[in-house]
């Protein structure tokens, strides 16, 4: 189970990563590439926490002898799906190959701190 100074670990990151990403949008001509990178880091972040928040809320319930119900897989996928409608709606303003991007780097940074973390 994830713990709390991990998770606290990787909303840190994440505020790194997008702040980066702000510059990028801010100091080149890529702004459709750093928005779709932003709104899916974003996107992303918000996945990693919901998660985090129902395995909690399961370990509870399996610990209480209670049966798990989900993890909420279909509302993640609503959220990324949202941010597909998003990009979708607009075009001009967001990419969506950098928004996929996005969307996969709560998962690797997730991944990449599970691999260094002592």
């Amino acid at each position: 189970m994830l713990q709390k100074n991990a998770i606290q670990r990787y909303v840190s990151y994440a505020a790194y990563i997008v702040a980066l990403f702000v510059l990028g949008w801010g100091f080149t001509p890529y702004e459709d590439i750093f928005l779709g990178l932003i709104l899916g880091t974003v996107i992303s972040f918000i996945n990693v926490l919901f998660l985090y928040y129902r395995v909690k809320r399961a370990a509870d319930l399996a610990v209480g002898g209670k049966k798990v119900r989900s993890l909420g897989l279909m509302q993640r996928f609503a959220l990324a799906g949202l941010a597909v409608f998003i990009v979708f709606q607009f075009p001009d303003v967001f990419h969506l190959v950098s928004m996929i991007i996005g969307l996969m780097i709560g998962y690797i940074i997730i991944f990449i701190d599970s691999i260094f973390a002592t």
